[in-house]
């Protein structure tokens, strides 16, 4: 049997003992007397955090990717689960740095004439690398990124078993329709395997935020890069748990800065970072936020943000549901041209909430939740007529994974004079103290051609 074979048996084993366990859980509180419930399902969720925490940290690869995302998407999820999970947001099982350092020599075998002090210690870890804190001979800090040797072949024998990650996330989210968030990871996360690809996408965002008063990019070390090492520019800030406290003025102002960052790079750089998970960002001094990560992103062509302007410009600005009809259907959203516009906007008018009305608009962890389940909702009459084009399957990126940040957050804006700023069709001016901050910022950059 080989190495994939057997890992795959052990990973369906380990998911059907998860599944049986926590059904088994369930079942049990039923049995206990109404009086003491909740005490016993709170018992149960106790042991099912617990267990999945023991059980996914002997995993790598998509596994582990799936518990990134649980810890955070979904404030519907249990709590303590969601604890159990959040760890794997920065601190996914590491492997030796004597291993880590024999994956870097063997690409980058002039390493350490480069780089002076390099930390055995990772500073964080994820679903395929690790990452440590290094010197350069120069003084510079970096961040080095290193793969895990057997992350690629680990993830594509995950990847080939569909019904493993259908089985994982229906084992997190019980009373949802878990197929397109499946999908979704079979067909993007082989994306990240590839550093060389994510050194120049990171670079691209770098440069076209180079200057920015709030967003900041680290800028890649190419000598120091390589298919399976990724060095960058190393930031010092805060995670994302720790501006939670922060007073509300201090959190609906991250708020913009990300709402900013991902709608001004979809529309104005035609790139969307697909993983907006918490262990991505480092919030600065200065109100600023460190973007991280860029493994996970798509590029679209002009003819696909068209598109994505036509739908908005027929929801939001015209509120014109036929047009709107037709624009999902001529971009493959829906498979019949004969379906009620009403109930067609009525579907999709969800996902433009918060910038349907000029208003102030609070993001809530329920609404980000409601959002959530809303996309996954078969019950709907448009739904069996629903269809994910390739161009839309990271935007879905946006409803899992932006809104829940902002949710978190609280975060408060006028997200529709916002918006107003960034839609190129638009283009109205600034609002907000940050918008002035970063029209100057455009001004110049413009100067400089």
């Amino acid at each position: 049997m080989g190495l994939n074979v057997r890992r795959l048996y052990r990973s369906v084993s380990m998911l059907s003992g998860l599944l049986a366990r926590t059904s088994i859980r369930r079942a049990g509180v039923k049995l206990v007397p109404r009086s003491k419930r909740e005490a016993a399902l709170e018992r149960a969720r106790i042991a099912t955090a617990a267990d999945i925490k023991e059980r996914f940290a002997e995993t790598r690869g998509v596994m582990t990717k799936l518990a990134q995302m649980a810890g955070y998407l979904d404030a519907g999820v249990d709590a303590e689960v969601r604890g159990a999970l959040a760890s794997f947001q920065r601190d996914a099982p590491t492997m030796e740095f004597a291993l880590a350092e024999q994956s870097i020599l063997a690409e980058l075998p002039d390493f350490y004439r480069v780089v002076g002090e390099i930390d055995p210690v990772p500073i964080a870890s994820a679903s395929i690398g690790q990452v440590h804190w290094g010197r350069l001979r120069s003084g510079e800090e970096v961040a080095i990124k290193v793969q895990f040797p057997d992350a690629a072949a680990l993830i594509r024998a995950d990847l080939a078993n569909a019904g493993l990650v259908t089985g994982a996330l229906k084992l997190l989210f019980p009373s949802m329709a878990t197929g397109e968030m499946a999908d979704e990871l079979v067909l993007r996360l082989g994306e990240e395997l590839d550093y060389t690809k994510e050194a120049q996408r990171t670079q691209t965002f770098a440069d076209y935020y180079q200057g920015h008063p709030r967003i900041v990019v680290p800028r890649v070390f190419f000598g120091l890069s390589s298919a399976h090492v990724l060095t960058t520019q190393y930031l010092h800030g805060r995670r994302f748990d720790e501006v939670l406290s922060e007073p509300q003025e201090v959190r609906d102002a991250y708020g913009e800065v990300l709402f900013r960052f991902v709608f001004r790079s979809l529309y104005r750089l035609r790139l969307f970072n697909g993983d907006p998970h918490p262990g991505n960002y480092l919030f600065l001094d200065g109100g600023r936020i460190g973007f991280l990560d860029f493994g996970f992103t798509k590029e679209f062509t002009a003819a696909e943000i068209a598109i994505f302007e036509s739908m908005i410009e027929s929801m939001v600005i015209e509120h014109d549901r036929v047009r709107f009809g037709k624009v999902v259907y001529e971009a493959g959203l829906v498979t019949a041209d004969d379906l009620d516009p009403d109930e067609v906007a009525d579907f999709f008018r969800d996902f433009y909430d918060i910038v349907l009305e000029d208003r102030p608009f609070t993001v809530t962890s329920a609404y980000a939740s409601q959002l959530l389940h809303h996309t996954f909702d078969h019950s709907h009459p448009v739904s069996k007529y629903l269809n994910v084009p390739r161009a839309f399957v990271v935007l879905q990126r946006i409803n899992l994974g932006l809104y829940a940040l902002l949710g978190y957050l609280e975060a408060t804006a006028n997200w529709r004079e916002v918006a107003s700023e960034i839609w190129p069709f638009v283009g109205a001016p600034p609002t907000t103290p940050i918008g002035e901050e970063e029209q100057r910022w455009q001004r110049t950059r413009d100067a400089r051609g």
